[in-house]
């Protein structure tokens, strides 16, 4: 440890600035960003070095730190224990059942959805606990009306197929949009996540399970119909739902979170793209004026994160496990902003170092896939939250996917133009 003066406090907000000022005589270097919060400054150091400060001390310490800062001392903590000191094995079988009732309800869903962000599940675990995740199961249901409810959905999924089955081979030449909209989700069915031994095999039952649940949307959901993207939502619901109707109605839930990423305007990916430019605004000033000055503030290089939620970025495995930390809404039901917020901040100096322009930008940000620790990346996204506060919150527009507007079941989607609709 060493002592160090005041350093450099470029791209902190002069308010923060001057208030550490006055609070301390000397401390770290080069801070990247610092969020007032409440009572308290929230402060990640520049190249991992952060300084512990009080008001008779001054100290330079290297590692993954946040510095908080509060009355007139500041408090260091160390950033990699904000979910390692949380972080447990994936929710198994014996400890789902302590959040469980004598009749099945579950009784503290936020203890529930806190448990599942640190751990995520197992795997045989999935297919039940993703049913509350989704919206399909209330929460406070019982086992005996989760029985009943499954039995009376699968009535209603099997009346809702029916009629695209029924549809004959002399009214389907008459009728374009449903042909074009059948073809669209052949040809997207047979290149979906093949790679799986679950759908991997010429002839594959569940490839022909993918197609009919989508159809079966598109007759569910006239106005949003079928887009490209949906088949990579619906792909992990199925492999770990496996029953077909009870797979369609987790579909439906998911897509009536996500369902206006899909509009034919897109505003439910362009409002998340603007919360996303003004997060990286407040978490990393130096970056933002870096997509500024190259004219990037659109943020269209991450429209594939926003688009299908990282489907494309990570393994089939991690997807269902990042999905499900999304799922919970904790601590943010806005979490993949932060998730994006934390991918772009990690990889800053790349990028500004080659004064990547958005061709570049795209290029590099497509080229992740694959390359991203999920652990790492989880954890400095959950420490981006918590250093932004209600600050942080205040930067997403209410009605943001995957917030539903108050009067979502009244108003329905958006509509299409006329010829691409059912």
């Amino acid at each position: 440890m060493h002592e160090v003066e005041l350093g450099d406090l470029s791209g902190c907000p002069d308010f923060a600035a001057s208030q550490l000022k006055e609070s301390v005589s000397s401390f770290s270097i080069d801070f990247d960003r610092m969020i007032y919060e409440g009572e308290s400054e929230v402060v990640y150091s520049k190249e991992d070095v952060a300084v512990h400060c009080s008001q008779d001390t001054s100290k330079l310490i290297t590692g993954s730190l946040l510095i908080t800062r509060q009355s007139s001392s500041i408090f260091l903590f160390d950033k990699s224990c904000l979910m390692l000191s949380n972080q447990r094995h994936p929710l198994k079988c014996e400890q789902w059942q302590t959040f469980l009732d004598s009749e099945g309800r579950v009784m503290d869903s936020k203890a529930l959805r806190k448990r599942i962000f640190y751990g995520g599940i197992e795997n045989s675990l999935r297919n039940e606990v993703w049913k509350f995740l989704l919206g399909y199961y209330e929460y406070d249901s019982t086992y005996a009306e989760r029985e009943f409810l499954k039995s009376i959905k699968k009535t209603e999924y099997q009346a809702i197929k029916s009629q695209w089955q029924s549809i004959s081979e002399a009214q389907a030449k008459r009728f374009t949009s449903f042909r074009k909209r059948k073809g669209l989700i052949e040809k997207d069915v047979v290149r979906t996540d093949r790679s799986i031994s679950f759908f991997e095999g010429d002839g594959n039952q569940n490839v022909t399970l993918l197609h009919d649940i989508l159809l079966t949307y598109s007759f569910y959901n006239f106005d949003l119909g079928y887009c490209q993207g949906m088949n990579d939502f619906l792909s992990p619901i199925l492999f770990v739902v496996r029953d077909e109707s009870e797979a369609f109605w987790c579909f439906v839930a998911l897509m009536e979170r996500l369902g206006s990423n899909f509009n034919h305007d897109q505003n439910g990916v362009h409002a998340q793209l603007f919360a996303l430019m003004k997060l990286v605004e407040l978490l990393d000033r130096p970056l933002h004026n870096y997509f500024e000055q190259a004219d990037c503030l659109n943020y269209f290089f991450c429209f594939r994160w926003i688009l299908i939620q990282f489907k494309r970025e990570f393994k089939f495995e991690q997807i269902m496990h990042i999905w499900e930390v999304l799922w919970t809404h904790y601590p943010s039901e806005h979490f993949h902003l932060y998730l994006c917020a934390a991918i772009l901040k990690s990889n800053r100096k790349k990028i500004m170092g080659e004064q990547m322009d958005f061709d570049c930008l795209l290029k590099f940000i497509n080229e992740l896939s694959g390359k991203i620790d999920v652990d790492t990346i989880i954890r400095d996204a959950e420490a981006l939250c918590m250093s932004a506060g209600e600050h942080g919150a205040a930067c997403i527009p209410p009605g943001t996917p995957p917030s539903l507007p108050l009067d979502f079941f009244a108003q329905g989607y958006p509509q299409k133009d006329e010829d691409d609709c059912l």
